[in-house]
Formats: C-alpha cells, structure tokens, sequence
C-alpha cells in the first residue's frame, strides 16, 4: 500500500505555457498565467500559521470541491472570481488584485474570540462582546473581525476604523466588503442549517478587477469555516459539554495537547499515520455533509502528472 505521502499532493512546481509568477501559500500554490490565476490546493494542512509536516490524502479535492460548490451557490450576490475546474484539486479564475484584509465573520463566541473573551477583553476589532456569555454561545448579530493579511507569521486583528485610517481599504470599498460579507454568512448560514449544521464562523477574501470588486479565493470549507453539528447544540450549552465541530479545530486541539502553538520554542509534534487518516476521513465527512453529494475520490496514481495534464488541456481549449 502506498504511504501517505506517495497519495497526497505536497508541494508543486509546474511550468505552464504563458507562466509570469507563482505564489506559495499555507495550501495553496497559485500560478499567473496571463489575466487568468490557475490554483492548485495542495493537500498541506497549517494550524497556529505554521504548516504542518504531514500532507492529508484528499484535502486538497475536498477544499477546491466545497469552495466550487459555495461559489456557485452564491454567485448571486456577488462577483467572484472562479471560471472553471478542470482538475479535482484545481480551480481557474480571473487574476483580481487582493484587498490586504480577511473580513472574519462570527456568529458565536468560539475559537479566537473565545480566548480573547477569556483574557477579560469585551472589545476585539472594534466589536462589543456582551457580558456573561459562555463558550459556544450566539452572538445576537455576527460580528466582523478583520484580519490584515501577513505574508509570514500570524495575521493580526484590525479595526474598520484602522483599515480605513491607514488606506489599506478606501472606505466606500469597505461598506460594500462588510454588506458581501453579512450577506454571504447569512447565505452560508442557511445552507448549512438545511445540511443539519451551524456555520460557526468564516473569513472570506477579496479583490479587485477593472473597478469590480469578486469574491476571491475560498468559502466556508474546512480550512476557512468552523461547523457545529445542529442536533444537540442546545443540549450541550445547557450541560455545558463541549460541542461537536465539524472543523479542523480538533488538530488545533490535538496539537496543543502535544505542547504546540505555534509560539517561539515550541516543538511541532509528528502526526502518527492513524490520526492523518482521521484527519483526512473527516474532511471528506464534511465535505458530504455539507453539499449533500457522495465524494469521489481522485485518482492517486500520479496526482501532479494528472494536475498538468488536465490544466494544461484546459489552456489549449481556451486559446483562441
């Protein structure tokens, strides 16, 4: 049987016709080519800003797949920026210039904001969080949490009053970022109640493209999203039990239980192959949870030569 490195896709390093640049991130590689951006979801995995040293076998086909399938879904309320997909872990759009900014969206007191809230602060990015609440508890309105977006190292919490003091987003751009990012939620929001689930919260990202601002990037997967399970949310906050995510805040979690987060000094743990293919088999649980489709696995064989072939393909039909 081959191990889970020779069934995953790690780093890539293709050379298409027409190429101009390629980016590195946490997941992602994504290549220039043209007005066209061609991006690759790998099947790294990062926590704490740090990517982790074991690849998860589909991951990459379930976040390009759930991000294709909300995108189609929410293309009505606004711009963005995906063509096609002509590869289970590839997604072709159009190449946007991007804001500096996640616009975080929460509509419940879990994750980050529960550590801050726990620290004693009341007021994260310029929101108010009320007294007395719990952790899991709702917020009566979501609130947006910006991020400014690091190139190394941990994104940093920001303001709408800092982004617009310091002209990392105009202020009329910003209004409308805030209206797709509620409207999106609440689309989100939706979707994922009809699957039996609650969409705990999100970031999306944007761009710019001849003065139209698109969606860009991906939506409300794993890697982006935190999911509760709806059955027995309510039961669980009264007993006051932790609650069943669908998410990856359980390799958080396994990470900071084996000394890991991400701070100076510490040691990133070896995930054992057992736990790996958990971490793959939940991605994949999510993925038919939340789209309601049975996931077809790929093709293993020989992942990176089937990426080029089929992206390469997709560029000769688009040649004129």
């Amino acid at each position: 049987m081959k191990s889970i490195e020779q069934r995953s896709v790690g780093r890539t390093d293709f050379k298409f016709p027409g190429q101009t640049g390629v980016y590195k991130g946490k997941v992602r590689d994504v290549y220039a080519i043209g007005d066209l951006l061609v991006m690759v979801a790998s099947d790294r995995i990062s926590a704490f800003d740090h990517i982790l040293p074991r690849p998860i076998p589909f991951k990459g086909q379930v976040l390009n797949q759930v991000a294709t399938h909300f995108l189609e879904a929410t293309k009505d309320i606004c711009p963005n920026w995906l063509l096609a997909t002509p590869d289970p872990n590839v997604a072709v759009g159009h190449r946007c210039e991007p804001f500096r900014v996640e616009m975080v969206i929460r509509g419940y007191l879990t994750g980050h904001v529960w550590r801050v809230y726990q620290s004693g602060k009341r007021l994260l990015c310029g929101a108010h969080l009320p007294e007395g609440m719990k952790e899991h508890d709702r917020f009566p309105t979501p609130i947006i949490t910006p991020a400014t977006k690091a190139e190394e190292g941990h994104d940093e919490d920001i303001s709408k009053e800092e982004i617009i003091a310091q002209n990392i987003v105009g202020q009329a751009d910003y209004e409308v970022l805030e209206k797709y990012t509620r409207a999106l939620f609440q689309r989100g929001t939706e979707m994922a109640a009809e699957r039996g689930l609650i969409l705990v919260d999100t970031k999306y990202e944007f761009g710019k493209k001849d003065g139209q601002i698109y969606l860009i990037d991906e939506i409300h997967t794993p890697d982006s999203s935190r999911y509760f399970y709806k059955n027995g949310y309510e039961e669980r906050q009264a007993k006051g039990l932790a609650q069943k995510q669908l998410s990856k805040e359980f390799v958080r979690e396994w990470l900071m239980d084996h000394g890991f987060q991400g701070r100076e000094g510490e040691l990133m743990p070896l995930m054992p192959d057992m736990f790996v293919e958990r971490v793959s088999e939940r991605y994949i649980e999510l993925y038919e949870r939340i789209t309601g489709k049975d996931f077809e696995r790929s093709e293993t064989g020989d992942i990176k030569g089937r990426i080029e072939e089929n992206v390469l393909e997709y560029l000769r039909c688009r040649t004129p």
